[in-house]
C-alpha cells in the first residue's frame, strides 16, 4: 500500500499577523480567483494546448489546424469555440475561410513560460 505523503507543518502555531495582513490586502476576490482556476482549466486539455502550439507558430484555418493535427474538423471547431470564448485565440474571416491567431502576447507567454517551467 502506498503511503500518503503531505507537506512538511510547523512544529507549534505561530500567526504572523503582519505577514497576513499583507496578503489579504493583495489577494484578489473570490469572483476573480474563480475565473483565474477557470482558465487554467482550459489548458488542462491536450487537444487545445496542441491548437494553441500550432497557433503559436502561424495563423491558420480550422482545415490547416484538423490537418495539422490528424483530427476532424468538427472536433476542432468545438476546442476552438472553447479557446475562443475564454479569449484565448480570435479568429477573422477570409472569403470562405476563417483563420484563427492567439488573441495576445498574454497568451504566448502563458504557453512559453509554461513550457519554461516543465523543462527545468
Amino acid at each position: 500500500m502506498q503511503e500518503k505523503q503531505f507537506a512538511e507543518c510547523c512544529e507549534s502555531r505561530e500567526v504572523h499577523e503582519d505577514l497576513l495582513r499583507l496578503v489579504s490586502e493583495q489577494l484578489p476576490s473570490d469572483e476573480d480567483l474563480m475565473d483565474l482556476a477557470e482558465l487554467f482549466k482550459i489548458f488542462g486539455d491536450t487537444t487545445r494546448v496542441r491548437i494553441l502550439f500550432v497557433l503559436l507558430e502561424a495563423e491558420v484555418c480550422v482545415c490547416d489546424l484538423a490537418e495539422a493535427l490528424n483530427m476532424t474538423q468538427s472536433a476542432i471547431s468545438h476546442q476552438l469555440a472553447i479557446l475562443k470564448r475564454n479569449k484565448l485565440v480570435k479568429s477573422r474571416r477570409d472569403g470562405k475561410s476563417v483563420f484563427y491567431s492567439l488573441a495576445d502576447d498574454h497568451v504566448r507567454t502563458i504557453i512559453s513560460q509554461g513550457m519554461d517551467h516543465i523543462s527545468e
